[in-house]
């Protein structure tokens, strides 16, 4: 079973402390003050801080982005829990579909998501910073259709 976690919207004058974790588990973080990404905080019901995430909504379509699980916590289910919880949200917002950039598929691949090529990603979505960044081919991209 998933552990149950608290979700917070980030304000943008949190977001410091989003780069500073991603900085730490080695994951890009430089475009989080990209004021079309939406950012969450997410925290257990004893307010212990488990981790962050991200959406990029573009139409039909989300990109998952900067999921990260602060590392005294990892391993725990609270990564999944991050993930399950931003799709819902993207479904939410009326998204039918969530891609990534990712280089652990194996980690998604167990999430439902399914590997596909760059150039299968919608427009909108390869324009992202994201897909920008200076190596995003040496990222594996995936999709989970949701509904």
């Amino acid at each position: 079973m998933a552990p149950r976690l608290q979700v917070t919207p980030l304000a943008v004058f949190e977001r410091d402390g989003l780069k500073a974790a991603l900085r730490k588990a080695g994951l890009p973080g430089e475009d989080a003050d990209d004021g079309g990404a939406l950012f969450w905080r997410f925290e257990t019901y004893e307010d212990v801080p488990v981790g962050f995430g991200g959406l990029e909504i573009h139409g039909k379509d989300a990109l998952l982005r900067s999921v990260v699980t602060l590392p005294p916590l990892r391993r725990f289910g609270y990564g999944g829990a991050i993930v399950a919880a931003l799709e819902s949200e993207a479904q939410g917002r009326g998204c039918q579909a969530v891609y990534l950039l990712t280089t652990d598929s194996k980690y998604f691949a167990k999430r439902g998501y399914a590997m596909c090529e760059h150039k299968d990603v919608p427009k909108a979505i390869r324009s992202s910073a994201q897909f920008a960044s200076p190596r995003p081919e040496a990222a594996s991209a995936m999709v989970k259709r949701l509904g």
